[in-house]
């Protein structure tokens, strides 16, 4: 189980296939297994990097570490990035890690070469911060009163993907986001919705980025990526599926990414 040790903490991480460099990034509950398919279908053209993010799946809890923010995950990317010798790539986050590479893309813009973003939690541009999190808090707090975080993680996940989402992911998969929950919603949670680069950054970037929303998500992840991407002067596909559309239409995504990982390098 490959694990480096990069930004005062260890990651566990995956590399499939040869060619360009891709990284994939985690958003809630951060572990790299969700895009075992993904990775699969891509590796055939790219070198495919996967990880869990700090205290989420395979990678342990760093010691005393209480909170995170968007720059403390996109630090730990372009370290990991650094240590595996990768040069620049090309970075597919999806939903709070696509709010983490664009911190990537903003902090570290030497280890960017183009950036897809899928559905990122940008609270800052919707008209109602509370529009997104309101909801999600009441479908967890039962489960989280019932059963704690290995509970209120199963609740999330269902609200995410739908009421099947859950079934679709693999044991190991379910066992780990259990394991680790705490890290959810106990350190993560809150901490890096409202980021938002100033407009004059955001324009002056030169990295390609594209936007990709899921056909089945509620109506407010396309608001936030409209909003983004005309700000970055980005385009915005569709892809099918839900939240979770990694899962459940992994081939379809692939070729969704292809050409702009193409156009990457």
């Amino acid at each position: 189980m490959p694990t480096i040790d990069v930004n005062q903490t260890k990651l566990h991480y995956e590399i499939r296939g040869a060619g360009p460099p891709v990284l994939l990034i985690m958003g809630a509950t951060g572990d790299g297994g969700h895009f075992d398919a993904l990775a699969e279908e891509l590796a055939d053209e790219f070198m495919v990097i996967s990880y869990d993010r700090r205290g989420n799946g395979r990678s342990p809890v760093p010691d005393n570490w209480q909170t995170t923010s968007p720059e403390e995950q996109a630090d730990d990317a372009a370290a990991l990035l650094t240590a595996l010798g990768t040069g620049p790539v090309a970075v597919f986050g999806t939903s709070g890690g696509g709010t983490f590479a664009l911190c990537l893309m903003v902090r570290h813009p030497g280890s960017v070469r183009g950036a897809i973003l899928h559905e990122p939690m940008l609270y800052a541009l919707v008209d109602t911060v509370d529009a997104v999190p309101a909801p999600v808090r009441a479908s967890i707090q039962k489960a989280m009163e019932v059963g704690g975080p290995p509970a209120a993680v199963k609740r999330f996940w269902c609200y995410v993907a739908g009421d099947d989402g859950w079934a679709r992911l693999a044991p190991p998969l379910r066992k780990r986001l259990r394991d680790t929950a705490s890290t959810l919603f106990g350190i993560e949670l809150g901490t890096y919705e409202l980021y938002m680069p100033d407009d004059e950054t955001l324009a002056a970037s030169t990295i390609p980025v594209r936007l990709l929303v899921s056909d089945d998500s509620p109506p407010v992840f396309a608001q936030m990526a409209d909003r983004i991407a005309e700000i970055l002067g980005a385009d915005v596909d569709t892809v099918p599926g839900t939240h979770a559309t990694y899962h459940e239409h992994p081939h379809e995504l692939a070729e969704a990414m292809r050409p702009l990982l193409r156009r990457s390098f």
